[in-house]
């Protein structure tokens, strides 16, 4: 365990001294910033934004360079972090997950969960792409939206997009996640929300495979509602479909068979498909074939899945499985936003938010990687263990300072563990959350 803990380290540092040699391609000015002696140089911006944790910025600045007169003040700080560009953290968020993926496979595909989650700024009236203006008495708010593609099985982030929640799409976000992906095949498994027929023939096109939950017939805008399904509870239904965006005397014909032609209008996003026709053009089809799903989940619950997953291979049965293993991104993102402080920012720019967000994405990878292969089994104790997330994050922290040794970071985890408990479940209780004091974190 100690010869991983000091790899993943020093993976992460490799990654930082790549950036900070050629740090001029990540400046906003490259023939001025960082270019001069300063208390606070390029590397020691990234390493102290990477460290952040929910305090007021001064507390912060303290507790990591040191209660001292010479420390650099808040304001020289904040001057410094505005020389990054938009590209740095983003940059090193990719390039740390490079150096760090190591495949995981689940019959010889990689199992990415992919979703979204809204995280609220403090309020600022200027961003129109994130502000919302209240009503009925409620008070004005921003929010922003993180997209982003889970490895459920390594239980990393592999890649995110992060925009105003006024311009969030998550289909086209996950559409291009998926197109600059290197990734070798994989299983996108997604919710509702993400059934599209552009997104499946992108997956489908970069030789992978969705399993995408759906409306249930009868749903309005469902993409069941335009196809002949069985009149059973459960099912297991091939679609053999063929898309185009040409409606001829002759095509119309073909559209009555639902389960084999549909007409994609030029209201609707399909890439692969000419988006106007002349009138001597021929017919150009696009062939995605799929099954449709349905399968009980409780005593008198059904969901529907559409995949493109071979029947032999995948049964109702394990698609079921494979599903509910969709909740690995739900997890991540709680602890993304309370146990690592997501909800606690200290500027009110968005393009400072956003240095905020992927140092939090880089700093939930390292810990995991160091962390997740830990689970203790006893005889003798009624479940497994693993380790306590919220102590891992600190200790994780405070070893990425340097102030903890790899040994003692394997002791303090190994001490504090938490039970695995498999297949409990709870109602989530929705509530409004509120940004914590923009004023007392920048302090």
């Amino acid at each position: 365990m100690i010869d991983r803990i000091t790899t993943v380290k020093k993976k992460l540092d490799d990654a930082i001294n790549q950036l900070c040699e050629v740090s001029w391609m990540f400046s906003k000015h490259p023939e001025k910033d960082f270019t001069r002696t300063r208390k606070l140089p390029f590397r020691k911006v990234v390493s102290f934004l990477l460290s952040m944790e929910g305090g007021s910025l001064t507390n912060e600045m303290m507790k990591h360079f040191g209660c001292s007169a010479e420390i650099a003040s808040s304001s020289a700080f904040v001057q410094q972090r505005g020389k990054l560009s938009e590209t740095a953290f983003p940059d090193l968020f990719a390039l740390f997950v490079s150096k760090t993926d190591s495949p995981k496979l689940y019959k010889g595909l990689r199992l990415i969960a992919a979703d979204g989650s809204d995280i609220q700024i403090p309020t600022n009236h200027c961003h129109a792409e994130s502000f919302f203006p209240g009503s009925n008495g409620q008070a004005p708010y921003n929010l922003l939206h993180l997209d982003a593609m889970y490895d459920l099985l390594q239980h990393i982030y592999l890649d995110a997009n992060l925009c105003g929640k006024r311009t969030e799409n998550e289909r086209i976000s996950l559409c291009k996640m998926v197109d600059r992906s290197h990734l070798e095949p994989a299983l996108v498994i997604a919710d509702r929300g993400y059934e599209n027929y552009n997104l499946m023939a992108h997956i489908q096109e970069k030789g992978w495979f969705f399993l995408i939950r759906i409306k249930d017939a009868g749903t309005r805008y469902s993409m069941t509602a335009c196809l002949d399904l069985p009149a059973t509870e459960e099912f297991d239904l091939f679609v053999d479909l063929h898309l185009t965006t040409r409606a001829t005397n002759k095509s119309k014909k073909l559209f009555d068979d639902k389960n084999r032609y549909r007409y994609v209008p030029p209201s609707s996003t399909f890439d692969f498909l000419p988006k106007k026709n002349q009138k001597h053009d021929p017919t150009i089809f696009y062939h995605l074939p799929f099954r449709i799903v349905r399968f009980q989940i409780t005593d008198e619950t059904y969901e529907t899945v559409v995949t493109n997953l071979p029947q032999d291979e995948f049964s109702s049965d394990e698609l079921r499985k494979l599903y509910n293993m969709r909740w690995g991104i739900e997890t991540s993102f709680r602890e993304l936003k309370y146990t690592l402080g997501l909800l606690h920012f200290h500027a009110k720019k968005v393009e400072y938010i956003s240095q905020e967000v992927f140092a939090r994405l880089i700093m939930y990878n390292f810990t995991e990687l160091i962390t997740s292969p830990v689970v203790i089994s006893n005889a003798d104790a009624k479940y497994a263990y693993k380790a306590n997330f919220s102590v891992a994050v600190h200790v994780c922290r405070q070893f990425f300072l340097g102030n903890v040794s790899p040994p003692d970071v394997e002791a303090l985890i190994l001490r504090h563990v938490s039970p695995v408990r498999p297949g409990r479940s709870r109602p989530r209780n929705i509530s409004a959350k509120r940004a914590v004091s923009f004023s007392y974190r920048v302090a």
